[in-house]
């Protein structure tokens, strides 16, 4: 899985999920040439990679075991992770979405892992118990439509949107969008307590915070739920609440594009060529969980934006993780954290590829980007589950 050993990043990734799928144990060897997989050598393997794209190298039983030596050397900075399973993996989106507006979708679609999709009704009916993983949509879960008021409150799909979630949350039985999206939120924090792993992008990192710390709280204007806001709810927000953020504050202002002071895109004064993250560097054999999701080729990745382009680094709590940073403007990109029994992480932006995707904008053709390493960083997070749990050091 390093830079010049592998041809399609993305599709090793759904070549691993393939094997553990057949009940096949893989290693993941961290930090070993790009975070490399060892998998047993079946002529269904090999086929099966020659069919996909996937580079790959058969080697000997005991060059395995001197890899592995090498690996569990104490001055060594790498591990071999079991994988053990392959994850169940649910997609928040509603339906009708095209697929290739979300990352996570086309990456997903693209590696040949399978998926579900599930929406509100599915969460508030827990049906997340039956999986392993969720992703979230580049969702609202303030009930504001995505603070699109001011640009597209006249197109026709804006219209559209804002009268299906109306209907769905009546039918669901709520007065407003907001209480229902509440509600989901609380679904999913319930989710990733009891044990799930959540992943989520854009909009849907810090308005999923903000949903939570705001409950019990009007904080939508007129346009969106037809009554005011509630005098002075800025006061009332309770950091407790949430995954990730705390002090943040609002955007009151309903055609101001943007949810609060946590995102960084209109902070920003990086120019495109020069806009790049770094990926942090953990201890692989004490730190395994945050170094499985910083496996890549390339310690330096290409930013992109989104209407959540990057997190404030000053608004992120002390024992969330920042795996991926811009020091220089003082953004946090990749935030990893535990809540319960469970996971979550967060990857600001819309899509790897696309600099500055826009609605209506073409879709990403990964064909043209099979070793994108921002997209490697999504597809970490859908083999995480997989890894075997490690007792507790006690």
């Amino acid at each position: 899985m390093d830079a010049d050993g592998q041809k399609n990043h993305l599709k090793a990734y759904g070549m691993t999920y393939w094997a553990l799928d057949k009940q096949l144990k893989v290693k993941w060897l961290l930090n070993y040439r790009g975070g490399s997989f060892l998998v047993p050598d079946t002529d269904a393997i090999q086929r099966e990679c020659q069919i996909r794209g996937v580079s790959f190298e058969v080697i000997s039983s005991d060059k395995a075991e001197s890899i592995l030596e090498l690996i569990d050397s104490p001055s060594q900075n790498m591990e071999a992770v079991v994988l053990e399973k392959a994850p169940k993996i649910a997609v928040y989106t509603p339906k009708g979405k095209l697929p290739w507006d979300d990352a996570v979708t086309m990456v997903l679609t693209y590696a040949e892992i399978p998926y579900t999709t599930v929406y509100d009704e599915d969460v508030l009916n827990d049906n997340l118990l039956l999986y392993d993983w969720l992703h979230l949509h580049h969702e609202d879960f303030t009930g504001q439509f995505g603070k699109f008021y001011n640009s597209f409150r006249t197109a026709a799909w804006y219209i559209e949107d804002k009268k299906e979630a109306e209907a769905l949350a009546t039918r669901l039985g709520y007065n407003k969008v907001s209480d229902e999206k509440l509600a989901v939120a609380l679904k999913i924090r319930d989710y990733v307590v009891g044990g799930g792993f959540m992943f989520a992008m854009c909009s849907a990192t810090d308005s999923f915070d903000i949903a939570l710390s705001a409950e019990g709280i009007d904080i939508c204007e007129a346009m969106f739920d037809g009554d005011a806001s509630d005098p002075g709810y800025q006061k009332q927000i309770d950091y407790n609440k949430t995954f990730a953020f705390t002090d943040y504050i609002l955007e009151r202002d309903p055609k101001v594009y943007e949810f609060s002071s946590i995102d960084m895109t209109t902070k920003r004064r990086i120019f495109k060529d020069a806009d790049y993250f770094s990926l942090m560097d953990f201890s692989a054999k004490w730190d395994p969980v945050p170094t499985m999701l910083c496996q890549n080729h390339t310690a330096l990745v290409k930013g992109f934006m989104g209407q959540t382009t990057s997190f404030t680094r000053d608004e992120i709590k002390s024992n969330v993780l920042v795996l991926g940073e811009n020091k220089t403007n003082g953004e946090a990109k990749y935030i990893h954290g535990i809540k319960g029994k469970g996971f979550f992480t967060f990857y600001g932006g819309h899509d790897p590829e696309d600099y500055t995707h826009k609605v209506g904008d073409p879709k990403t053709e990964l064909e043209l980007h099979p070793t994108s390493p921002g997209y490697r960083l999504i597809l970490n997070n859908v083999l995480f589950p997989a890894a075997k749990k490690k007792k507790q050091k006690t």
